[in-house]
């Protein structure tokens, strides 16, 4: 069962440019507002990992200098997700946890020490 989609409507491109501009905390309220009310139309268990999903966005946002540099790191990112679901849904990939080569699986021992 799918969960409906809010109604959000977004001001004309060149008012959300100007608020940018004009006022950077207001432009990101408004982002973080946008993108909270997207999260909370989704699934309750799909809400978590989209939270995740968005600060790690937010994070990588954040290191870029300036809205080209942002524009070319988005981009690396979605292409990467991108990809990864391409082998996931062509079997090319596993979802269990690989161990390093280096790490030693704990066994515990079954025989009774004898002191």
């Amino acid at each position: 069962m799918g969960h409906p989609q809010p109604d959000q409507k977004l001001p004309p491109f060149d008012e959300l440019v100007q608020l940018a501009k004009s006022d950077p905390k207001a432009f990101n309220q408004f982002k973080h507002e946008m993108c909270e009310q997207m999260i909370c139309s989704a699934s309750e268990p799909m809400q978590d990992r989209l939270r995740a999903q968005q600060s790690h966005i937010d994070l990588v946002v954040s290191r870029c200098k300036n809205p080209h540099h942002t524009n070319v790191v988005l981009m690396k990112e979605l292409s990467c997700q991108v990809c990864k679901f391409q082998d996931a849904l062509q079997g090319r990939c596993s979802f269990e946890e690989t161990q390093p080569e280096n790490v030693v699986p704990f066994r515990p021992n079954t025989e009774p020490k004898m002191y």
